[in-house]
């Protein structure tokens, strides 16, 4: 099972923008997540095809199972 931390930020305009992380360390602390999350902002460290990041949307754990099946 794969599991990232998927980080949505809304950009300057109005659109939602994502971040992951792969394999967080759970249990997920939200105060941090938010802290994190408003230092990417702040450092204006990324931007997207819709413009800056501008605002916190959300955060939340995105888990997949993935089958690999050998084809003869």
């Amino acid at each position: 099972m794969a599991k990232v931390l998927e980080l949505q930020f809304v950009t300057q305009h109005g659109k939602v923008a994502k971040l992951t992380v792969d394999n967080p360390t759970e249990p997920i602390d939200p105060a941090a997540v938010k802290t994190a999350m408003e230092s990417i902002i702040a450092s204006n460290a990324f931007n997207s095809t819709s413009g800056d990041l501008v605002a916190i949307e959300g955060a939340r754990v995105v888990e997949r199972n993935v089958t690999d099946y050998e084809i003869i």
